[in-house]
């Protein structure tokens, strides 16, 4: 089957490629390269091999959307493009409404001209907020975000399954990922961010660079075992996988389904330190620091439906994470722009 993938060549959507691309599929991405370098997908098809079908524009631009399902007829589509940084939607909330809101109407009005209406959505466990509950699952009460990264997601989330009751036809899955880390095993692909990071994996790789003079530990006076944030980090791979789950289902059931993708295991950042460390033989210079805007406790996933619906369950450890995160940073100093 052919996947066309909006934001395809940033952090999850690239090992997304390689997963799909091993399994026999084709897929066209289509990125704006805001966050992201046309150097993974060439390295993609290093990986697997195969060709990718690249289009470089924006997914809030209707026309190019349009051109691009006119030229490249698919069975469904993977939602990837958006911004994404928790912080940086505090500081500007509005160009996070317009672009990320405006991605998911344009893809979902192009979709429907072109009679697709099949779509895995790439969302988030920011929706389910401040929950007190954790694990979180997938029934939680909603409408409670703590930062307009979060609405973004939680409002696309409604688009989508709106757009489902209006229409029957349509086949929805929303994926709500928790904390992505890790690369693929070969170090050709990874988590690149422009500029200064927001993800504590990132700046742990620069810390341990030395591109860093050191790592900042955002808040020690939270509700948690040691007073730092627990979150639920899950490979890439394990993720990419989870696409492909996903896409697999949509293809043959109709509604909307709403899957959370994570380990079902909480660490907290002073563990994720240690571990570092650890499979990597290092140590890494760190402090700590005031809390940052937007950030909650502790966010860790009930994974079960995966394993229930979709036949889905993460399979590396954090060790694993640790392990393959530093490999791509060791490999690519400077990411892609080497």
């Amino acid at each position: 089957m052919r996947f066309l993938l909006t934001g395809g060549a940033g952090y999850i959507g690239s090992h997304t490629c390689v997963c799909l691309l091993e399994a026999g599929h084709e897929v066209v991405v289509l990125d704006n390269f805001i966050n992201s370098c046309p150097e993974s997908i060439r390295r993609v098809e290093k990986i697997t091999g195969k060709k990718v079908a690249l289009y470089e524009g924006d997914c809030c631009d209707e026309a190019f959307v349009n051109r691009v399902l006119d030229e490249q007829p698919i069975d469904a589509a993977v939602h990837f493009a958006g911004l994404k940084a928790v912080g940086e939607s505090v500081s500007i909330p509005l160009r996070y409404y317009q672009n990320n809101l405006g991605a998911t109407l344009t893809l979902c009005k192009c979709l429907a001209a072109h009679n697709v209406k099949r779509i895995v959505f790439s969302s988030s466990a920011t929706v389910y907020g401040d929950s007190k509950i954790v694990p979180m699952s997938e029934n939680l009460p909603m409408g409670s975000c703590t930062n307009p990264y979060g609405w973004t997601k939680w409002m696309s989330e409604r688009i989508l399954q709106d757009a489902a009751f209006a229409d029957p036809e349509w086949s929805v899955m929303l994926l709500r990922y928790f904390n992505p880390v890790g690369a693929h095993e070969s170090g050709l692909i990874g988590e690149d961010p422009i500029g200064m990071p927001n993800n504590l994996m990132p700046l742990i790789c620069r810390a341990a660079g030395g591109k860093l003079p050191m790592l900042s530990v955002f808040g020690s006076d939270y509700d948690t075992p040691d007073g730092t944030c627990v979150r639920d980090y899950i490979h890439v791979m394990d993720l990419a996988n989870g696409h492909l789950k996903a896409l697999e289902y949509a293809v043959s059931h109709k509604g909307v389904e709403i899957v959370n993708l994570g380990t079902g295991e909480g660490y907290s950042v002073l563990q994720m330190i240690r571990t570092f460390e650890e499979a990597n033989d290092l140590k890494l210079p760190w402090r700590m620091a005031d809390r940052r805007p937007g950030d909650i406790a502790a966010s860790y996933s009930n994974p079960a439906k995966a394993a229930d619906l979709l036949g889905w369950k993460a399979t590396h450890t954090l060790n694993d994470m640790c392990r393959d995160a530093w490999h791509w940073q060791t490999l690519n100093p400077n990411g892609y722009r080497a």
